[in-house]
């Protein structure tokens, strides 16, 4: 049995907070507002992961009016999606990611980034792929005003 899961998630850019995409810390002068580490690629990850199972979304699962998830790194909730997916029988067949972002540029760290993903799926590095937009300057992200991402996943029971 297949099933496709789809996710997206879209965060604002704020001072003074750090950016963490895909458990990775990029460097750069703003970070992403949200309860938790607001890693728009691992919240749209976990999102197309839960879907895929009819389970719902994260704030289903985190909602960001429980106090134990701020602050939270995205990348623990990432392996709790994951050892439901794997309890659920299904595992990754492959994921296909992709970030919306006008700055920082992001495709020198997907060399970090895509092995961690792999990790916490327990999946293939060449399992999951990673690519990188801009919204060519319109729009409040092509404004620099926050950073969005897309997932798509195949699960296979």
């Amino acid at each position: 049995m297949y099933r496709i899961g789809q996710g997206f998630d879209l965060h604002r850019l704020e001072a003074g907070r750090r950016l963490v995409l895909g458990g990775v810390e990029i460097p750069y002068e703003k970070g992403l507002l949200g309860h938790s580490d607001a890693d728009v690629l691992v919240h749209a990850l976990m999102n197309a992961i839960l879907g895929a199972l009819g389970l719902g979304d994260i704030g289903t699962h985190f909602p960001d009016s429980d106090p134990k998830y701020a602050g939270i790194s995205s990348e623990v909730l990432l392996g709790r999606v994951a050892k439901t997916m794997r309890q659920s029988g299904f595992e990754v067949v492959n994921a296909d990611l992709t970030v919306i972002a006008e700055r920082p540029r992001l495709t020198p760290h997907f060399g970090v980034i895509r092995p961690r993903l792999a990790r916490v799926l327990d999946v293939a590095e060449g399992c999951v792929n990673l690519k990188a937009n801009t919204m060519e300057g319109l729009g409040p992200i092509g404004e620099g005003l926050g950073i969005a991402a897309q997932a798509v996943v195949l699960l296979e029971k």
